[in-house]
């Protein structure tokens, strides 16, 4: 009987059998962790504005005679540099406990949704109870990641879950209070100052108070984690054989967990949430035969040192050039292309749980209603939607001032300006927005056969955004249609990256959607760097990334109009070949249909339209998602029924969400791509939910 995980090299276990690893090789790579670990330190400190020698570093630290040099090297740079040691030991401990407890080799603070939900505590407490936040900010870290982590867990399947059904799970988690905490952080931003570059991991440090609040944790953690080796060893044998050696199986887990969680929230309530430590340093020991812990845990709090230390040094050398990078933005940009390569070795290795199949959607059809009343019921909801909308705002319209100003015979100049030339345009453009993101998912569903596929989800939108926020960085002085090529350009390489990651997995729709998670975790590191670079606030950035139609005219319509005049009817066009496609590629092409080359137009007319959006409203996620599987619910697998239906329900979504968002805290605007991810992101779980009970029913 198989072992139900595989923790280092990739083959599976015989159950029973005794964990072997390479003890020289544990050896060797803990006396080289404290070598490169004191030379990085070095480095680390000698990094700053004022230049300091490895000779003047030593003397400061060994010798301190008062001087300037010495008070810069004691109350700013040691600081920092342990502060690094202890957040990279602990992540990476973190890491290790979370994968041998849950026999999960993709999990880590940062994919359970542990950081994610320790940070939405804290930033919470910061807005409604600013005392209690900074006197309690341990307990309420360990609430939310430990709530966080408990939720995808359970969310995935618990002990019966795959690998990269446990990261998506994490994933799902994650991007909801994602979308919560970028709320939060723009709606008070008074409240929540100077959370914004810690929010994406910082090792900056005023004085010593840090390090004191967090060694004794992270090290009496450590040294916890020590104590367990030996469960854990047994633990990576299966449930059966740990409870067949004397483990409480039960009890060493909710143990382990709740050790895992205390070191990763004692980190960011320190430093903010920094990515992918704990993946990074436990495999890269595993892979050199370290198995056993006892030597595992000790080495990897060394090497995970190394890595922060080694990010943020790295991080610091660019500080001049564009600014305080933070070191998460780092990291992100190293483990991202671990976090792919992982997920295609879990794929190979033990394969998905998501068949890869035509993208049905999930629950029950609502056919009860005729293709044409659903088609004529959207429609007159959006153009109700539309004009009932122009009412609300900062100012409140009578709906009978917002109809009187459109046919141009408002009785007030102001409520006329007010809705011709500010909230019509911005309403229009939400409208074929949400269109464009809405087909662009149903295209992209169609083409990989993936219910998971939308274009945020699988770094479409990242990859657009990566491309308009350089041309506005660099080439300030261009825009207009220059950033709609900007924003293909990137969408288009972004595809192609994941699209090239994920052939080798048969395109199996859970690792495409991790592929895509990682994919877009870089596109959001280089997105931060190019913020800080321009100079942005921390609400201007907050609001471009979260994707917003504030401020939208008339000059921005007709380009997106015009994508959506050419791109659509080509959609149409290629409705039929959807529905071929659907099959095996086989009888794809006894139907006459030549399968690749058919994924590829659809896809690039996917890529095409979503960049269209990105470039216009920024970086809307889930419109992609939520309309295409609900109006499957509507009229069934045919995609010439699918298109135009796509098309009203995506925009009807964005223009809801975009109503709302400037309606619900008037004058105070929400985004509109934070309104949607918050409506989408609980949609995600309860299709993770159903797919599951599916799977569990066939």
């Amino acid at each position: 009987m198989k072992n139900l995980h595989i923790l280092h090299t990739g083959q599976p276990r015989i159950q029973g059998a005794t964990v072997k690893g390479r003890p020289a090789a544990g050896w060797i790579m803990g006396i080289s962790g404290i070598v490169l670990l004191a030379l990085v330190s070095l480095l680390h400190i000698m990094q700053g504005e004022a230049g300091l020698t490895a000779e003047r570093v030593l003397q400061a630290i060994l010798k301190p005679a008062g001087e300037t040099a010495d008070h810069i090297v004691w109350t700013a740079r040691l600081p920092r540099t342990a502060i690094g040691f202890l957040a990279g030991g602990s992540l990476a401990v973190a890491g290790i406990l979370l994968q041998a407890l849950t026999r999960n080799p993709l999990a880590s603070a940062s994919t359970f949704g542990i950081n994610a939900g320790a940070y939405f505590a804290l930033v919470a407490a910061s807005v409604a109870a600013p005392a209690l936040a900074s006197s309690l900010s341990l307990p309420l870290a360990l609430l939310g990641g430990g709530g966080a982590g408990l939720f995808a867990y359970l969310l995935a399947g618990g002990s019966r879950s795959t690998p990269v059904r446990m990261a998506l799970s994490g994933m799902i988690v994650s991007l909801t209070l994602a979308a919560v905490t970028s709320a939060l952080l723009l709606l008070f931003e008074n409240e929540t100052k100077g959370l914004y570059l810690w929010g994406s991991g910082s090792l900056v440090q005023l004085d010593w108070s840090g390090f004191l609040y967090a060694w004794p944790w992270i090290i009496g953690g450590t040294a916890a984690a020590c104590f367990m080796a030996k469960n854990l060893d047994a633990m990576a044998l299966g449930d059966e054989m740990a409870q067949s050696l004397g483990q409480h199986v039960a009890r060493v887990r909710t143990a382990g967990l709740l050790l895992a969680v205390l070191l990763a929230a004692i980190t960011v309530s320190v430093v903010g949430p920094i990515g992918f430590i704990g993946l990074i340093a436990p495999h890269l020991l595993r892979m050199l035969g370290i198995v056993r812990h006892r030597l595992l845990i000790p080495t990897a709090f060394l090497w995970g040192a190394v890595i922060v230390l080694g990010a943020d040094m790295f991080a610091m050398m660019f500080r001049s050039s564009i600014g305080q990078l933070p070191v998460g933005a780092v990291t992100a940009l190293i483990g991202a292309p671990w976090l792919i390569w992982l997920a295609g070795r879990v794929a190979r290795g033990k394969g998905s749980d998501v068949p890869k199949s035509s993208p049905q959607s999930i629950g029950t059809h609502l056919r009860q209603v005729p293709y044409l009343g659903w088609l004529i019921g959207l429609a007159a909801v959006l153009v109700v939607l539309i004009i009932v909308g122009q009412a609300f705002g900062g100012i409140r319209l009578p709906v009978q001032e917002v109809v009187s100003a459109l046919f141009g015979s408002g009785s007030s100049e102001m409520s006329s300006n007010l809705v011709m030339k500010l909230r019509l345009p911005r309403t229009l453009i939400a409208a074929l927005a949400g269109a464009a993101l809405a087909l662009s998912g149903l295209l992209l569903q169609s083409v990989v056969r993936n219910p998971l596929a939308d274009p945020s989800i699988i770094g479409v939108t990242q990859g657009a955004g990566v491309g308009v926020l350089t041309l506005l960085v660099f080439y300030p002085g261009l825009g207009g249609y220059y950033l709609s090529a900007a924003a293909c350009a990137g969408a288009v390489l972004t595809a192609a990256l994941v699209y090239v990651l994920s052939v080798r997995s048969g395109l199996q729709p859970a690792v495409l959607a991790l592929i895509g998670m990682a994919v877009s975790a870089m596109g959001a590191a280089i997105i931060n760097i190019l913020v800080i670079k321009s100079g942005m606030s921390a609400a201007a950035g907050l609001a471009w990334l979260a994707g917003s139609t504030y401020a939208k005219g008339w000059p921005q319509l007709p380009q997106l109009g015009v994508a959506l005049l050419i791109l659509v009817p080509l959609a149409i066009w290629q409705a039929k070949r959807m529905d071929m496609i659907q099959f095996t590629d086989e009888s794809s092409t006894g139907l006459g249909v030549l399968p690749a080359r058919s994924r590829l137009t659809i896809g690039i007319l996917g890529v095409l339209l979503a960049a269209a959006a990105v470039a216009t409203v920024g970086t809307v996620g889930f419109i992609g998602l939520i309309a295409p599987h609900a109006v499957r619910l509507m009229a069934g697998p045919t995609h010439r029924k699918l298109v135009p239906l796509t098309l009203l329900f995506g925009a009807l979504l964005l223009v809801l969400a975009d109503l709302v968002g400037r309606s619900v805290l008037a004058p105070v605007e929400i985004p509109s791509g934070l309104v949607a991810a918050l409506l989408g992101a609980p949609y995600f779980v309860w299709l993770m939910y159903a797919s599951s009970r599916s799977m569990r029913r066939s």
